[in-house]
């Protein structure tokens, strides 16, 4: 009872991970990952019995047919308690074992049965009595009754054929697994060091990633200016910057005014300098026009309409517009010079140099809690770090190193007697399936040479050598058959009765987990104790620590922590509770007094510098009158066409001073107009463009210097009521996620150490191997498979020996037989035996 009690200890162990390695864990939080290292084993965490797990399965249905009954707990709690009375409770176990009782009692009266009937059977035919006489009866049905027994025996061959092929197959494979014992053994011991040897390195990993934790809030907490502060001024940025953008808007509009008044003005002189002596120049010509055409040429009939139309059309040569008429915007330009005597933009560059200094204010304002944060943080550090010295996992580990070297030296002192004995039980498995085979090889010598032998002319008494050897190899095997039969039942029936018992009773339960359900009944393997496995390993039998549940755990590859509920020892989320100190860095940011003051967008003079601007007059400009003035053509007629005109109807008139005249006016036309027009046209269009465009910006000025100092306003007062609130909760924010990036931690690190480290899967995968591999599939499924084949090639002897001893009759040769007599008596065919002498 200790050895299996010590191999269930064993559950107290952890692994890592799969044998094969599982993937590394992984959580991320903001920028922090942390990966768990991985550990590779060498075990296979399953095992395949490949094709030949069909007959197990086969064998494992026959077994569940013989001892259809559920696992026998009581019986087994009784048993371990020493407590079983045989007088009490025999009937319990007949009960559980009558199928089995039933098969090995029938094989003991084949055991039994089988010799007697044999030495009975060798006397009666020495008496010349069970067939032994040789002589053959003629029958009606002979020929049929020979192909029967014939085709039966060869059936019955097949059937025993199969068992033993079965046999072999079971004793090859047993042969075979068994010597891999050796290499599945130093992998599972490899695999538990592996584990005690990483499991230290893990906590300490775990417990490094503080490390890159505490980095990643230093660093959070070096960049408050642009975390926290940035995050502040973001928040008031909506609000704040599109009110100074429309100041700075407006400061640009002013100096764009003044500048643009500045030009129209200078450009209106120009125009009326220019104006004035283009009309003087047309004055000129029109004088010495009106001069020409009173040369007598114009008389002449054919040139006085010529010239009647050149002097009703000289009153079109003056000018279209009297710029004189415009008002000056020497007053405009002086109040709005006025107003810039004020650096309105550079009130605005303060405005937004005040707003943009929030997050160095936000900085210099923490610079004290900051470092209070980090000294908390160093020593939340410090503590983290003494936690590995006392997380009981390492001890709880170290406990079962000399009970991983017991079982190894055990394994490597008995390994090599094991694989002895199993050398002398394959040679034995061996010599019992040859036996069988023999039997089989002189039935089927008797059926061959009895069938390729046996002649239907041939008389019984003349039966020929070759089937007469057939029937002697027949008897020969009935002969073997009961002189043997005996013995491989009775292997039968030993291997049946131990291999069907530890089928049901450990590998079947084991699977299903029915043994450890029986090995986890309360006060079972210690009458003081409720729980053996806590009570063992920690002294505390109340805690509710089970076979099953570790191994269950285990399967599912959790850490060892979980699994052998250490929290009742070492609780690691009581130690690994910071609320006090975290809850002290987050009061810390609430009661900073982060105030944001002084924050001044405009201060007065800006804005009385936008009032005096809304009150200087450019809004009030009659822009309507520079337009229509600068949007006519400078004179009332085209000079261009006009002078054409002249040329052509100069061309009518005859050679002389007035032709000349007329040509010489029309290329002065031309000259005034490529000297004043063009130029005059061009500053008209300026005007007008500029006073357009001032119109269209100082439209309702009052209007929108108003809405400018009213969004102003909006925005300062939001800066006076919401900035505190703002700041409050942004810090709020910022304490959170440097909080958070601790919380995520040790969120990490109790899963870690409760899930993770040392997980457990290893060992399940040992046990695994001791009993679902090693017991059950390389001992118990190759020995039931054995005694399966050879119990039925041994069964099926009983009817082979039957058929045979008939077979043989109709081919071996008689020394009597039965002559037909020709005479007639009472109507009927009369027979009378006939002795031949034997020739050999």
């Amino acid at each position: 009872m200790a050895p299996v009690l010590g191999f269930f200890l064993l559950l107290g162990l952890c692994g890592d991970t799969v044998s094969d390695g599982s993937p590394p864990s992984t959580n991320s939080f903001d920028g922090l990952e942390f990966e768990f290292p991985p550990t590779n084993y060498e075990t296979e965490d399953s095992y395949e019995a490949g094709p030949i797990g069909i007959l197990f399965q086969m064998v494992r249905i026959f077994l569940h047919t013989v001892q259809p009954h559920a696992f026998p707990e009581d019986i087994i709690r009784k048993i371990l308690q020493k407590k079983f009375d045989l007088s009490k409770d025999y009937d319990k176990i007949i009960y559980y074992e009558i199928g089995i009782i039933t098969c090995a009692a029938l094989g003991l009266l084949f055991i039994i049965l089988m010799p007697l009937v044999g030495f009975f059977f060798s006397v009666c035919r020495c008496c010349n009595k069970c067939g032994g006489e040789m002589h053959q009866r003629q029958k009606k049905n002979g020929t049929f009754l020979r192909k029967y027994f014939a085709v039966s025996l060869l059936v019955i061959c097949i059937f025993i054929s199969v068992g033993i092929t079965y046999g072999f197959v079971a004793s090859h494979h047993m042969r075979t697994h068994l010597r891999k014992t050796q290499k599945l053994a130093e992998s599972n011991f490899n695999d538990l060091r592996t584990l005690l040897n990483t499991t230290p390195g893990q906590i300490d990993y775990v417990l490094d990633q503080y490390t890159i934790t505490k980095a990643k809030a230093f660093s959070d907490l070096d960049n408050v200016k642009l975390l926290l502060g940035g995050s502040i001024y973001e928040k008031l940025r909506p609000r704040v910057v599109p009110a100074l953008d429309n100041v700075k808007a407006m400061a640009d509009a002013i100096r764009e005014t003044k500048e643009a008044l500045v030009m129209v003005n200078s450009v209106l002189m120009d125009m009326k300098q220019s104006s004035a002596h283009l009309s003087a120049n047309l004055s000129d010509i029109q004088k010495d026009l009106a001069q020409s055409l009173k040369d007598p040429a114009c008389r002449v009939p054919s040139a006085a309409t010529t010239c009647d139309h050149i002097n009703s059309s000289l009153s079109y040569l003056d000018v279209s517009v009297d710029f004189s008429q415009l008002p000056p915007l020497d007053k405009q330009i002086a109040n709005i010079t006025d107003v810039l005597q004020t650096n309105l933009s550079g009130l605005i560059q303060e405005g937004y140099r005040s707003f943009n200094d929030i997050p160095e204010t936000v900085e210099s304002k923490t610079t004290n809690v900051i470092s209070d944060i980090k000294r908390t943080l160093n020593s939340i550090g410090s503590e983290i770090t003494n936690i590995s010295k006392k997380i009981p996992v390492q001890d709880k580990l170290s406990n079962f190193i000399h009970y991983i070297n017991n079982t190894e030296d055990y394994v490597h002192r008995y390994l090599p007697t094991l694989e002895e004995y199993d050398s002398y039980r394959w040679l034995g498995c061996l010599v019992v399936c040859c036996l069988l085979t023999l039997m089989v090889i002189f039935y089927c010598l008797g059926l061959l040479c009895g069938t390729l032998g046996y002649d239907r002319k041939a008389t019984p008494t003349r039966r020929g050598c070759v089937s007469n050897t057939g029937g002697i190899f027949l008897m020969v095997g009935v002969g073997f058959s009961f002189l043997f039969c005996w013995l491989l039942m009775t292997i039968v029936v030993l291997t049946f009765v131990v291999g069907g018992n530890v089928e049901k009773l450990v590998c079947e339960s084991y699977q299903n987990k029915k043994l450890f359900q029986v090995l986890d009944t309360p006060y079972l393997l210690n009458e003081n104790w409720k729980y053996y496995l806590s009570g063992m390993m920690f002294d505390k039998p109340d805690v509710n620590l089970t076979f099953e549940q570790v191994y269950s755990d285990c399967t599912e590859n959790k850490g060892i922590y979980a699994t052998l509920r250490l929290e009742n020892i070492y609780n690691i989320s009581k130690h690994l509770n910071f609320q006090e100190r975290m809850g002290n860095i987050n009061s810390n940011f609430e009661t900073t007094d982060i105030r944001i003051e002084n924050v001044v967008l405009l201060d007065e003079a800006g804005r009385k510098n936008l009032m005096d601007f809304s009150s200087s007059g450019v809004d009030r400009i009659d822009y309507n009158a520079f337009m229509n003035a600068t949007s006519k053509h400078p004179t009332k007629v085209n000079l261009l066409s006009f002078a054409a005109d002249l040329d052509i109807k100069a061309n009518h008139l005859p050679q002389g001073d007035l032709k000349q005249s007329l040509k010489r006016n029309a290329q002065t036309l031309r000259t005034i107009h490529r000297i004043r027009i063009i130029p005059l046209e061009k500053s008209m269009t300026t005007v007008y463009q500029t006073m357009r465009g001032l119109q269209y910006k100082n439209s309702g000025l009052g209007v929108k210097v108003a809405n400018v100092i009213f969004f102003l306003n909006t925005a300062q007062d939001f800066l006076k009521n919401h900035t505190s609130m703002i700041t409050a909760e942004e810090s709020k924010k910022f304490a959170t996620m440097i909080l958070g990036y601790i919380e995520h931690y040790l969120q990490w690190v109790r899963i870690a150490i409760t899930e993770q480290v040392a997980a457990c899967k290893p060992v399940a995968t040992a046990l695994d191997s001791a009993v679902d591999v090693f017991l059950c599939g390389y001992i118990v499924d190759p020995m039931n498979l054995f005694w399966f084949g050879l119990g039925k090639a041994t069964v099926f002897l009983l009817p082979a020996i039957i058929f045979a001893v008939k077979l043989a009759k109709y081919y071996r040769r008689m020394d009597s037989e039965d002559v037909y007599d020709d005479g007639m008596k009472n109507g009927n065919i009369g027979f009378r035996r006939h002795r031949t002498a034997q020739t050999y």
